[in-house]
């Protein structure tokens, strides 16, 4: 299993942690700020799922007018990581 740190950008979350195991399954999703109770519940919804089919379907979700989300950066995060 390997872990990541994501720095934010444009989220009120300044940070996300998670691993990916062998299996391409995502673990310990965790944000550093950020809306506690909707980060809580994106990291529980997304423990043991597919990282890839994770990253379809956060990414692009938008907070507002910022222009991304703390799941859109977390799909970014996961993208990076698959493409390292």
């Amino acid at each position: 299993m390997k872990a990541y740190q994501v720095k934010t950008q444009g989220t009120c979350a300044r940070q996300i942690t998670f691993a990916i195991d062998d299996d391409g399954k995502l673990r310990d999703v965790k944000f550093l700020g950020g809306c506690p109770g909707n980060t809580a519940a994106v990291g529980k919804l997304v423990e043991g799922a597919d990282a890839k089919h994770v990253a379809d379907i956060l990414r692009g979700n938008l907070c507002g007018a910022r222009g991304t989300s703390c799941a859109d950066q977390l799909a970014k995060g996961i993208d990076q990581a698959l493409n390292a």
